[in-house]
């Protein structure tokens, strides 16, 4: 038996495929290590807290809304590491359980952002004339209001909860959204090739399919990262001020509202590790969005 032969019979075929692509993803991750640290930093956070909101049940050392008396403002010790609240419960619990909200309401709250506004910069920059022209007037009224201020009023119509907190950061995120890929359509349907997929007949929906949306999609990853975390920081002065989770949802920002404010001379440790989560979660989206902007746009980091 020849040498080939017993390699493949010793190791399957698609093993030597996976292992090529499996040392290409390291060696990606890698360099872009070496190049971006501060972008790798925020990598680390972000799957830190993703890790602690799949992994809650399993990591957090009590029932988040379990109630003590006995301990109730208990500072940092041991077994509450993080102290805990007016009522007693486990203020390193509710943190962990509290990046599940976080998270979530942050990635659909951008998902909703970013295809609104991606479908709406698409639209007014490829038709322009009259669909333009609408559709910027209604993103200039939205842009006019500070972010939550707006989600503000959006939630003083949709009413109190999670779902609407989502949909209010949304729409607050989609004008931004919008205008970032408007501009690059404008850029993009200028390019020789457009104008040769017209002059084959190609239709308008081809070309938004195979030229326009895959030209775009760079900007659009870079401030849908970014927007992560003042989706976040949004969700959290949402809670804070009474309009997001309710009180029996452990949350960052209703953990501010409900123990921080009426109780942070006595208990400062019930404000201080609330916001430093929140604080951790936005800094990491903005490395690593940042990072992303700088790789995909050389000449921003050139003009630094």
């Amino acid at each position: 038996m020849s040498i080939h032969s017993t390699v493949a019979h010793d190791v399957p075929a698609f093993e030597w495929e996976r292992r090529p692509r499996r040392r290409a993803w390291l060696q990606a991750i890698a360099r872009f290590g070496a190049r971006k640290p501060l972008g790798a930093a925020g990598i680390v956070i972000i799957m830190t807290m993703a890790a602690m909101a799949v992994l809650a049940p399993l990591v957090s050392p009590f029932d988040p809304n379990y109630v003590r008396a006995q301990d109730r403002l208990r500072p940092p010790d041991v077994p509450f590491f993080f102290g805990t609240d007016q009522l007693g419960r486990d203020v390193l619990s509710r943190i962990i359980w509290g990046a599940r909200i976080s998270l979530f309401v942050g990635f659909i709250s951008v998902g909703i952002g970013t295809g609104a506004g991606s479908l709406l910069g698409i639209v007014s920059g490829y038709w322009g004339g009259a669909p333009d022209m609408f559709i910027q007037r209604g993103m200039d009224a939205l842009m006019a209001f500070p972010t939550l201020i707006l989600a503000l009023v959006i939630m003083s119509v949709l009413g109190i909860g999670i779902a609407n907190a989502m949909i209010a950061i949304g729409i607050v995120m989609a004008p931004q959204m919008g205008r970032v890929v408007r501009g690059a359509v404008l850029s993009v349907k200028q390019s020789q090739y457009v104008d040769a997929a017209r002059a084959i007949g190609a239709s308008d929906f081809r070309i938004v399919y195979q030229h326009i949306v895959p030209n775009v999609t760079a900007p659009v990853v870079i401030l849908a990262t970014a927007g992560l975390g003042t989706a976040i920081l949004t969700e959290a002065s949402l809670s804070f001020l009474g309009f997001g989770t309710p009180p029996n949802v452990a949350s960052w920002g209703a953990d501010l509202s409900s123990a921080g404010r009426a109780f942070l001379e006595q208990a400062p440790w019930l404000g201080l590790f609330p916001g430093i989560a929140i604080s951790l979660a936005v800094l990491g989206f903005n490395l690593l969005g940042d990072a992303l902007r700088d790789i995909w746009d050389p000449r921003l980091r050139a003009s630094r």
